[in-house]
């Protein structure tokens, strides 16, 4: 297991993860990692005991096996993610499900992993979707581009005055288009710089995510993220792009 540096809330109290799968033996493994690293885990077998484990333990952050007795992993994530909209998830796929990491991905999931992983590869996974999430880090800076601002300490993301409430990826894609504001990104840097790995290849969860920031910064307003044909995606000011269309 890798020398990971130590994980708390700001109060002190540890982690909380909450590992669904249907085989005891997995959830096993996966719980005794996480403890290794000092984090409380809590167990569930199937789409209802989880659902009704997670209101009473509360996790931080989810480890779902796609295929659950009862009801599958994307409905226990909706379920969860009714009464606690950002807590992020890691979905667990069968080896070469193209179809079942597309179909968690497209409910909100954070990352998956493929059966059968390495047990370090998850503990690294969901160590690093903990400290996305912002639970454990504290910050004071905040970025601006144009109307839109993301407070990288709360975790706040706002356009013209209004929030906008965001998953942990979704915050982290935004985020990286601002820091890169006015710069044409590359899906593949775009890939690298919010997920640190490739996806085997599937570079279409980056139009799919951009797809879901443009409906909660974009709708109703003057666009700011734009798709560059054949290069990328841009985010510049709203303002800054009608100047130049009228030019």
């Amino acid at each position: 297991m890798a020398d990971l540096p130590p994980l708390r809330h700001p109060d002190g109290s540890s982690v909380r993860a909450l590992v669904v799968d249907d085989e005891p033996a997995l959830s096993e493994a996966v719980g005794m990692g996480l403890s290794m690293v000092g984090w409380e885990v809590a167990v569930a077998g199937d789409g209802p005991s989880a659902v009704r484990e997670a209101r009473r333990f509360r996790p931080d952050v989810l480890v779902l096996d796609v295929m659950l007795p009862g009801f599958d992993g994307v409905e226990v994530l909706t379920e969860i993610r009714a009464s606690a909209p950002s807590v992020p998830a890691l979905f667990l796929t069968a080896k070469g499900g193209l179809e079942d990491r597309i179909t968690g991905l497209a409910a909100g999931g954070d990352d998956y992993v493929s059966k059968p992983f390495s047990l370090e590869e998850v503990v690294l996974r969901l160590h690093r979707l903990v400290l996305r999430s912002g639970l454990t880090a504290v910050r004071s800076t905040e970025l601006v581009v144009g109307d839109l601002a993301l407070n990288l300490d709360t975790r706040e993301v706002s356009r013209g005055g209004q929030d906008v409430e965001l998953t942990a990826t979704q915050f982290d894609l935004l985020r990286f288009l601002m820091e890169n504001s006015r710069r044409v990104l590359s899906k593949a840097q775009i890939l690298e710089g919010v997920w640190d790995h490739a996806f085997d290849g599937q570079s279409t969860v980056v139009g799919l995510y951009i797809s879901y920031l443009r409906k909660k910064i974009d709708q109703g307003r003057a666009p700011m993220i734009h798709t560059v044909r054949g290069a990328g995606y841009v985010l510049k000011p709203a303002e800054e792009l009608n100047g130049s269309q009228r030019r």
